[in-house]
């Protein structure tokens, strides 16, 4: 049977109350009574029960960690960190998916029947006021990877895509490319957008350069694969493709094997996000690099003062990207 506060109480000869009051955070209670009642509790092997906790603070330490990636093998990494981060805090990850059938209204009824303290919402697809609907549901909340904005309405944490978009166009042209291909994650998606828009913004004007456009169903090996064979069927390719995802830019490279091709002796890839699986001797990706660990940790801290102070004013936090080289492109030009 598991131990009581009841039984902790007798064993150290204070109240139950005193007990609670000894395992609540903030609570007032002497160093001697604590001390006791740490004692008792040791030597009963008590553990205070984080339900019980939560009745009596209002405070539950369940933080809702909600994306629409599940399915990109990037988001495992992302899940990893933040669970590990969370916890290193004694907070709890909720976590919601909402690639499937979940609605967004579902998904904020359900944070709200568990009570949550506050809500990172982990996804770089989904429309800029998308988190707008947990604040109006009274749950602070951070959108971890969203599109920035000057004046956000949310807290934000992540990366300027527009910049990165601008960093992939200097790259390619460096190297001599001049067909220049970006091949995106669904044309929708926020970060395919803003992408795109600083790829055209960093190609415009640049005599004898041309940009063709074409987006995956989705981020993963599959979708970027039978993207690229689909541009194969069509050609011709591009000579350089800025694949907006490291998933992506592996299943386009499989379709280019497969067809024959070389990479980057006929075609170079671009990709972005630097997972783990780029570095792979066998994959070797050259890639923007995002700032993964800053990212997470970043937005740990901000939804930890927004649990302290609620009525923050709202930030974008922003992180600068860089190329990673490996194999995919042309070699960078000496300087």
């Amino acid at each position: 049977m598991a131990v009581t506060l009841r039984e902790v109480a007798l064993r150290a000869g204070v109240s139950p109350s005193a007990v609670s009051r000894a395992f609540t955070p903030g609570a007032s209670v002497s160093a001697k009574t604590r001390a006791r009642v740490e004692q008792a509790a040791g030597e009963l092997g008590y553990r205070p029960s984080v339900l019980a906790s939560a009745l009596s603070t209002g405070r539950t330490k369940l933080i809702g960690l909600v994306s629409a990636n599940f399915h990109n093998p990037v988001f495992l990494e992302v899940f990893d960190r933040f669970t590990r981060g969370l916890q290193d805090r004694a907070l709890r990850p909720l976590l919601v998916n909402l690639s499937g059938d979940m609605t967004l209204e579902s998904a904020v009824s359900l944070l709200r029947q568990y009570s949550v303290d506050g809500v990172i919402l982990a996804s770089s697809t989904l429309p800029a006021d998308f988190p707008l609907a947990f604040k109006a549901a009274g749950l602070p909340v951070v959108h971890c990877f969203g599109r920035y904005q000057p004046q956000p309405q949310v807290h934000l944490v992540g990366v300027d895509n527009r910049a990165c978009g601008r960093m992939a166009a200097e790259t390619l042209l460096s190297r001599g490319y001049q067909r220049i291909g970006f091949l995106g994650g669904p044309e929708t998606a926020t970060s395919t957008e803003d992408r795109l828009a600083g790829l055209a913004e960093g190609l415009a004007g640049q005599s004898g350069v041309t940009l063709s456009r074409s987006f995956a169903a989705g981020y993963s090996f599959e979708a970027g694969r039978q993207e690229m064979q689909r541009l194969i069927a069509a050609g011709p390719l591009a000579q350089a493709y800025f694949v907006g995802d490291d998933v992506l830019s592996i299943g386009a490279i499989s379709a280019l094997h497969d067809a024959g091709l070389t990479v980057p002796g006929d075609v170079g890839i671009l990709g972005f996000n630097d997972m783990e699986m780029a570095g792979w001797a066998n994959i070797n990706l050259t890639t923007i690099h995002q700032p993964v660990d800053q990212i997470i940790a970043a937005s740990i801290d901000q939804i930890e003062a927004l649990l302290a102070e609620p009525d923050q004013p709202k930030t974008a936090q922003l992180f600068d990207c860089r190329v990673v080289e490996r194999g995919t492109l042309r070699p960078a030009p000496k300087v």
